[in-house]
């Protein structure tokens, strides 16, 4: 069984972060370990949170791991609230990166156009150093922007896509994907570019017209286990669409109408059934 480690924040309540990250990646049946960066009673979408910074804990767990020889076929950032995170991301993945190891980053920070309100344009540079030392990286179009001082648009074309993917792997990494692409009317999606061999891919599916939190977190835990699994990366980027799509069709169903975020657990189990299909495919 294959081993990943993520590293991001615990919201107790809210399915976001790490509240999706465990659920969803070990019932694609790989080993989720996790680094909780702090603890929240809530996302930050709720009034009044209370937040636990846990930035001291990360060295002290981490070398613990190496005292034990713990490795890990995977390490998956998500949402580092600090440039002390992000510089101790960078160490966890000098000292647990092997051959085989593949970096995966989701450098969380942006949407719309703008930054959260937590950080700037300097924790927007560094966040691009960290995405320099990545295999994969996820950015949606304002967090690409963000990182490679190319200006956001709402309305755009392929051509601009692609160069934004190109300035992305000019950063360092391997394989650039874009979330959140929309190349025709009533449609959505990512595009992805592979630096080792000039591949590019798009996948698109039908756009639905709800916004949740949390459902970048749900795309990138997918698309990680589905690599872990032997997915090709197209095919787990199509996965994770998909998987996405369905847990927001499966939310806007539900008669309570829940507003904090999505209904996965209710279609984990089509997760599963998909996952197996896919697997057959390749």
């Amino acid at each position: 069984m294959k081993r990943i480690l993520t590293i991001q924040d615990i919201s107790c309540l809210g399915k976001c972060s790490v509240t999706v990250a465990l659920p969803v990646i070990s019932a694609m049946g790989v080993e989720t370990v996790i680094l909780p960066t702090a603890v929240l009673s809530t996302h930050t979408m709720f009034q009044n949170f209370t937040v636990k910074d846990l930035t001291d804990q990360l060295v002290p767990i981490t070398e613990h791991w190496k005292s034990q020889g713990i490795r890990f076929d995977a390490i998956y950032t998500g949402y580092l609230g600090s440039a002390e995170e992000i510089g101790l991301a960078k160490r966890i993945f000098s000292d647990f990166r092997s051959e085989d190891t593949l970096i995966f980053v989701d450098p969380v920070m942006a949407d719309n156009g703008k930054l959260y309100a937590a950080f700037d344009e300097s924790y927007a540079a560094l966040n691009a150093t960290l995405c320099g030392q990545a295999d994969v990286i996820v950015p949606n179009i304002t967090e690409a922007c963000f990182m490679t001082g190319m200006p956001y648009r709402e309305t755009y074309d392929r051509a601009y896509i692609e160069q934004l993917m190109q300035r992305l792997t000019a950063l360092g990494a391997k394989v650039t994907v874009i979330t959140g692409v929309s190349l025709s009317e009533g449609k959505t999606g990512v595009m992805g570019y592979d630096s080792r061999n000039g591949e590019t891919f798009v996948y698109q599916n039908d756009r639905v017209n709800a916004s949740y939190h949390g459902t970048g977190d749900i795309f990138s835990s997918v698309c990680v286990g589905g690599l872990m699994r032997g997915l090709p990366l197209p095919k787990a980027m199509e996965l994770a669409a998909d998987y996405t799509a369905d847990t927001i069709r499966a939310t806007l169903a539900n008669p309570r109408k829940p507003w904090y975020g999505v209904d996965f657990e209710a279609t984990l189990p089509r997760l599963i059934r998909a996952l197996e299909q896919a697997e057959a495919e390749v």
